[in-house]
């Protein structure tokens, strides 16, 4: 098949000038053809870990300077449900919890609709589609393990619960059962990243790819701190836990009683936290060497320049801010994740602190490939090349945090964090004064009017739908 050939996207082999294409397309100055010398639609690549905090991007070098220095860094990314299975929906839906339906990790896969999803837009505009890696949680545990969703043409997905280990795990290969061992070579990232650069190698050529990796690190190891690979045994043999100030916090009177009711964390829970924080940093330095052997892939096939490259995780992480531990929670170590893009038109070195969601990530590759999700399948989110290309842009964003589990609904604006739980407790920070989250304002008379109009605007948001959900960003 020839390499469909994106409207618009004009002879750009610089940056520069992939980026005044972009910006003329985006006003709308596009033309039906295109020569076929003229780069074709983009290849996309999507590399999401499991519960990564921000913080943890320090130790994954490779990554920065490859796709961070290369690209743009959001600094304000957040998973809108910060729970594996319903953030990794959205991300291949584009639509919040509330619309997806995917609110826990139980029934988890089961309750998504797959026919309308970000491979299957790709697959009928033409693209080459693969899955590698973890998937959603419980797909093959309560569902057919030899199931291949709709959109995909090749398929390399864990299979649950063997997902959760780094060695003696299954994986779907193709509608193939294939069982992996305990030799160095069967470490699952590394067999993740083997089985990404065959796809890259092979898929090179007239036909654009999407390749969606989806790694377990620095996820726990079936309950254990997560497995490092063999070469990295004994990194950050002393690495200390993360201390910020709300570390084990003291005073937490103005916290939800689930807090409150909480002890402070002991010197051996400490000391646990610790053992895990180490693994889970030596976890992703496997993830970064895979980062680096697929752009060398696709730089040694020619295919570098023409590919949106995407590193994110479906969730953040705490270790022991306001006395937890793991993710749902609404606080910012939890809610926050990495996200750096690089590719055409995407400036390089560049830093964007709006606020931007998981929710994003779906508008943003139909953007860059032209695909388009049916109106029957509105976007809660929106693209972000055009924030990329535009440091000025959507200032005034608002984000909906939204959990199932620990049942609440917030909203986030570049200000403020308001929260409502579903005990009727609630919860007010000014992130620019307190982001920490250690002083919470919702019970201070002189914040009332703040307040109110944060509930309002949160009241628009629980049940939005389509353009609806950006409506009321100011």
């Amino acid at each position: 098949m020839l390499r469909r050939i994106r409207p618009g996207w004009a002879a750009a082999t610089t940056l520069g000038g992939a980026c005044a294409a972009l910006a003329l397309w985006w006003l709308g100055g596009t033309s039906e053809t295109a020569p076929a010398a003229e780069p074709g639609a983009p290849n996309v690549l999507v590399v999401m870990t499991d519960d990564q905090d921000s913080a943890s991007m320090r130790v994954m070098r490779q990554t920065r300077q490859l796709i961070g220095a290369r690209g743009t860094t959001f600094a304000n990314s957040f998973a809108t449900t910060p729970l594996c299975c319903p953030s990794r929906a959205t991300f291949f839906t584009g639509q919040y919890a509330h619309n997806h339906g995917v609110r826990a990790n139980k029934p988890g896969y089961a309750a998504l609709d797959t026919s309308e999803t970000v491979p299957v837009w790709l697959d009928r505009d033409g693209y080459r589609t693969a899955h590698v890696g973890k998937f959603l949680n419980r797909y093959g545990r309560d569902t057919d393990p030899r199931e291949v969703p709709p959109g995909w043409d090749e398929w390399y997905a864990s299979v649950d619960p063997s997902t959760y280990s780094m060695y003696g795990y299954t994986l779907n290969e193709n509608g193939q059962l294939v069982n992996y061992g305990s030799a160095p070579r069967d470490y699952q990232t590394d067999v993740y990243a083997d089985k990404a650069v065959d796809f890259v190698e092979r898929s090179a050529g007239d036909q654009p790819f999407f390749l969606s990796v989806g790694t377990l690190a620095p996820h726990k190891d079936s309950g254990n701190p997560p497995r490092p690979a063999p070469r990295h045994a004994g990194a950050f043999a002393n690495a200390p836990l993360p201390r910020p100030p709300s570390f084990n916090e003291k005073h937490v009177r103005d916290k939800p009683a689930f807090i409150r009711n909480r002890p402070r964390l002991g010197s051996a829970r400490v000391d646990a936290l610790t053992k895990l924080h180490r693994g889970r940093l030596r976890s992703l330095l496997a993830v970064d060497d895979l980062v680096k052997r697929v752009i060398d892939a696709l730089r040694a096939t020619g295919e570098l320049a023409n590919t949106l490259v995407i590193f994110t995780s479906d969730n953040g992480f705490l270790l022991g801010q306001h006395r937890l531990t793991g993710k749902n929670w609404v606080y910012e170590s939890s809610v926050r994740v990495p996200l750096l893009i690089r590719g055409p038109g995407v400036p390089p070195g560049a830093t964007r602190r709006q606020l931007v969601g998981n929710v994003d990530l779906a508008a943003t590759i139909l953007d860059a490939t032209g695909a388009t999700a049916p109106a029957s399948h509105p976007l809660d989110g929106v693209s972000l090349l055009p924030l990329a290309l535009n440091p000025n842009a959507r200032r005034g964003r608002q984000l909906l945090l939204e959990s199932y589990v620990v049942p609440y609904t917030a909203l986030r604006t570049s200000r403020y964090l308001f929260v409502r739980h579903r005990s009727g407790e609630r919860e007010l920070y000014d992130m620019r004064a307190d982001p920490d989250q250690q002083r919470s304002l919702h019970a201070q008379r002189s914040y009332n009017r703040v307040e109110s109009d944060l509930a309002a605007r949160l009241r628009q948001l629980e049940d939005c739908a389509g353009r609806g959900c950006a409506a009321g960003s100011r």
